[in-house]
């Protein structure tokens, strides 16, 4: 089967732009994977079938029926048949994943750990587990097993050398400025979001929260990356996509999903050009290194400016070859913007791009008075009025520099002019 080519996207990288994104392949996930090229896709989710082997009706308490998962899409033969299938999918998977890609699958007991020993087999290389412990579990009716309140999800790069994104900053800032941890409290797909058929009954049994969705893509992808659920179900992963500006293509083989997630992503707001730079992480480890010399050689610092703290307790001065020298307890101290401030504060360590400041310059303003003995008292007055100020201008903070100077050398603009501290 072959694809007809979407329109040329501007914002899609080279090589890239006959990619089928934006659209649900219908098929089966095996066959359609087969027609994607090598190495194009950056994200993959997956949310296979689970091969719950379900044999019997559940009811509740009330002797209502529990609405399980009884599709011929989740019933395997045997173990080794799944297996099969899955490995056959998987193959696929790390096939299309370019070589810095990676992939999360979700499962259950009853197949995520099967899905981990045939990931490791195939080459990925498995970087975390996450638990989603749901805050709203089903309950065990029948009170023969723990109640099953975590899903868990394999988040694996595609080898072991892929430099995959991760985007650190993002999730601490997520989650108020506290590391993200591995097991995530999030509640089922429910209320206005669970999608429902004209009769009331879920569209999709195993429909997952955008919230768990919102998490994956912030985390391992970038505004205009690619991802690619070859399980679309009701869509989920292609609207949050298409909330965070990524790229998505879908497969899906049964006509029901595919019109009701079809429906669902139209109905999605897709986020705006202008917008792109508000979804796209601010990650200090792959931000350009800039050297503090740089500052000298760009002429945002001269030779001898004098850096002080921000209270203006220490000071030092600015070397030719990027040190600082400043008077210690002991005599001169030479070294490092950081060296030099853990030196002069006492401290075993300090980050020097947050402890110097470039101080402002203090201008002074001639007093034009008179000296009179008849007028003395006014000429005070007038003397105290324009006599030296001091400016209200704040101290730049060297990290500052940093970013002007990393901003400039980023969009590729030439070196401006010393940068002064604003008022």
């Amino acid at each position: 089967m072959t694809h007809t080519p979407v329109a040329h996207k501007p914002n899609l990288p080279v090589g890239k732009t006959l990619l089928p994104v934006g659209k649900i392949l219908k098929g089966d996930c095996i066959s359609e994977m087969q027609n994607l090229p090598d190495g194009a896709i950056d994200l993959v989710f997956a949310d296979p079938p689970y091969n719950l082997q379900l044999k019997n009706t559940l009811h509740r308490p009330d002797q209502s029926e529990v609405k399980g998962v009884a599709d011929d899409w989740d019933k395997f033969s045997s173990f080794a048949a799944y297996d099969s299938f899955s490995r056959a999918w998987l193959s696929e998977v790390r096939r299309v994943l370019a070589p810095d890609g990676a992939l999360w699958v979700i499962g259950s007991y009853h197949n995520i750990f099967r899905l981990g020993a045939i990931l490791q087999d195939l080459g990925f290389w498995i970087l975390n587990d996450v638990i989603w412990r749901k805050a709203n579990p089903m309950p065990n009716f029948r009170g023969r097993r723990l109640t099953n309140a975590h899903e868990t999800l394999i988040w694996a790069a595609r080898s072991q050398k892929s430099r995959y994104v991760f985007n650190y900053g993002s999730l601490k800032a997520l989650n108020d400025d506290l590391q993200m941890r591995s097991d995530w409290h999030l509640p089922i797909c429910g209320g206005k979001e669970r999608l429902r058929d004209a009769t009331g009954e879920k569209v999709h049994p195993t429909q997952k929260p955008e919230a768990l969705l919102y998490r994956v893509l912030l985390a391992s992808s970038r505004p205009e990356q690619i991802v690619l659920d070859p399980f679309l179900g009701s869509g989920t992963t292609a609207v949050v996509a298409k909330r965070l500006g990524r790229h998505w293509i879908g497969i899906e083989r049964d006509a029901t999903y595919r019109a009701a997630a079809a429906k669902r992503i139209a109905a999605t707001r897709a986020i705006g050009a202008d917008e792109i730079a508000l979804a796209t992480p601010q990650e200090k480890r792959e931000e350009k290194r800039i050297p503090f010399g740089l500052l000298l050689e760009h002429g945002l610092l001269r030779v001898g400016d004098v850096l002080t703290d921000p209270t203006g307790r220490y000071q030092a001065r600015v070397r030719a070859d990027g040190t600082l020298i400043a008077r210690g307890q002991s005599g001169d101290v030479k070294g490092s913007i950081h060296q030099v401030g853990a030196a002069v504060s006492g401290a075993t360590a300090c980050n020097g791009w947050s402890f110097w400041c470039l101080p402002p310059k203090t201008t002074t303003s001639e007093a034009q008075t008179r000296t009179k003995a008849t007028h003395a008292k006014a000429t005070h007055a007038k003397a105290k009025s324009a006599s030296v100020k001091k400016s209200t201008r704040q101290p730049v903070v060297l990290d500052n520099l940093r970013r002007q100077l990393r901003a400039r050398l980023e969009s590729q603009e030439p070196p401006a002019t010393r940068v002064q501290a604003k008022q």
